[in-house]
């Protein structure tokens, strides 16, 4: 773990935004994501994913609710609304990339990262910092999760892997992941130098999975 263990976890999000380039992180792990999605074919759909009970349709309809529901959020709405999963129309890379460029206008505003950010799916109010932590975590995991679903290739900037270890680290562990809607599972034993394997296995996927 790169951050002090006397620090409280959210603290530590706090100040790995102080000292790095969080948004361009985010941006990046979003971007990353989007540019899987635009090649998704209707037929990919019905693959499974690594994420346990999700169809690549079930992925990335949570995705779009999640990237609506952190920029409402940002901005100050605490509607539970905001967070809801829709069913996908005919345009799926379209729908990702209009839910995936609002959060990413939301994280840019001036000031966002100082904000007081109610995510009512997170049961609380957090620092826009910690929010961005959250989302980043999640995009760098699910552009894994559909890379490895439609057997692409992914890859991120370092600065960008060790960002994503500094906030799976302070990710709970124990019995909060074995909860039923827990987004991350139990942290899967692994070995190798790959940067991007070692946060998704810290974070409950296994970095064998191959969906092809």
């Amino acid at each position: 773990m790169t951050t002090d263990s006397a620090v409280h976890p959210l603290a530590a999000l706090d100040a790995l935004a102080a000292r790095t380039d969080l948004i361009t992180h985010h941006a990046a792990a979003v971007r990353t994501s989007v540019e899987l999605v635009a090649g998704v074919r209707p037929a990919d759909l019905r693959l499974p994913t690594p994420c346990a009970d999700w169809t690549l349709h079930g992925l990335l309809t949570h995705s779009i609710a999640q990237h609506r529901g952190f920029a409402a959020a940002v901005r100050g709405g605490g509607d539970p609304a905001a967070w809801k999963v829709g069913p996908l129309g005919d345009d799926p890379a379209g729908e990702y990339l209009a839910a995936a460029e609002t959060v990413l206008a939301a994280f840019a505003e001036p000031g966002a990262l100082g904000r007081r950010v109610p995510l009512v799916e997170f049961g609380g109010e957090f620092s826009g910092a910690q929010a961005v932590c959250f989302h980043f975590v999640d995009y760098v995991v699910h552009a894994w999760d559909i890379a490895r679903t439609l057997g692409l290739p992914v890859r991120f900037d370092d600065r960008v892997l060790a960002a994503a270890y500094e906030v799976a680290a302070v990710v709970p562990g124990g019995a909060a992941r074995t909860a039923p809607g827990s987004a991350f599972g139990p942290e899967v034993p692994w070995s190798g130098g790959d940067g991007l394997d070692r946060v998704v296995a810290l974070l409950g996927r296994d970095p064998g999975w191959r969906g092809h």
